[in-house]
């Protein structure tokens, strides 16, 4: 490994300027993928900027006409542990929780598993059902990115460089509303995902509504727009219901590798995505 500087910001303002005037730099928040790139010798940076010693990228906040802000430095134990968190975003808690072990998660941070870009990060397809937007900062202004539109592929992410993710707001939750992450992996714990499926069911003047979004099947995580549609259109959510599981099952696009095969990563699909509707609609009763 080649040497490096550790720089420890401690200002969004000197962090971005640090970028700015020193282009071979690598940001680091937790650094649990970021320590192993540089031991494979896959990056080589002549600086890493730490952003943890930044405080307001490690608040947590809520406002019922704003919704939750999460800072871009907050670990994954925050989030899964704040009250109003659990209380209102439960389907984020539950998928943060299902990321690697504790001392990973005291690391890690949600807004860096998303801008890792892996197709495999447990926190995006919740934060893809919750309608997120990430608030980015730079030296030269600010910009907004719905989450939809933030991954362009595997390991790629609309960020250019010199932006740091500010802070990631999920919009406040309809009253009675409910929601499902089910991850699929060769181990119970401490183990990357196979599949995951985040369901998000509310109501609205007489009629529920969701939001499907699977990780793990195609080159990002993806929402399920044609099983949506499907329950969109339901009369009876009985009959409905499988057949939003078959279009989800549609909608993937897996790859074969040594978590899974390509076939057994659609079987999942279809099973967990009508699994998790059934949660949601008993919820939701």
């Amino acid at each position: 490994m080649k040497g490096f500087d550790y720089v420890k910001a401690t200002t969004l303002e000197g962090a971005c300027d640090f970028l700015v005037k020193n282009p071979a730099t690598k940001l680091m928040v937790g650094g649990t993928d970021l320590l192993l790139r540089l031991k494979e010798k896959r990056i080589d940076p002549s600086f890493l900027l730490d952003l943890k010693g930044v405080p307001e990228l490690k608040e947590i906040s809520y406002d019922p006409r704003i919704g939750l802000s999460i800072g871009g430095a907050a670990s994954l134990v925050d989030v899964i542990h704040h009250p109003l968190v659990k209380m209102h975003y439960s389907l984020l808690a539950e998928a943060c929780h299902t990321v690697g072990s504790v001392q990973i998660r005291n690391r890690a941070s949600v807004a860096g598993n998303i801008c890792n870009a892996s197709p495999l990060a447990d926190s995006a397809p919740a934060l893809l059902v919750y309608g997120a937007k990430i608030e980015i900062a730079s030296a030269q202004g600010g910009r907004s990115v719905q989450i939809d539109k933030f991954f362009v592929g595997p390991g790629m992410t609309v960020l250019a460089f010199g932006e740091i993710v500010k802070k990631i707001i999920l919009p406040p939750v309809p009253r009675k509303s409910f929601g499902v992450y089910l991850k699929h992996a060769r181990r119970k714990a401490v183990d990357l995902s196979s599949v995951g499926v985040a369901v998000f069911g509310w109501q609205q003047d007489d009629k529920t509504f969701f939001r499907i979004a699977l990780g793990a099947v195609a080159p990002t995580p993806i929402r399920a727009l044609e099983a949506e549609k499907v329950l969109f259109d339901a009369v009876n959510f009985a009959e409905a219901v499988p057949l939003a599981a078959k279009a989800a099952r549609e909608e993937a696009r897996p790859i074969g590798d040594l978590r899974s095969s390509k076939e057994y990563r659609q079987e999942i699909v279809e099973v967990y995505v009508r699994r998790a509707l059934d949660q949601v609609l008993e919820a939701l009763s």
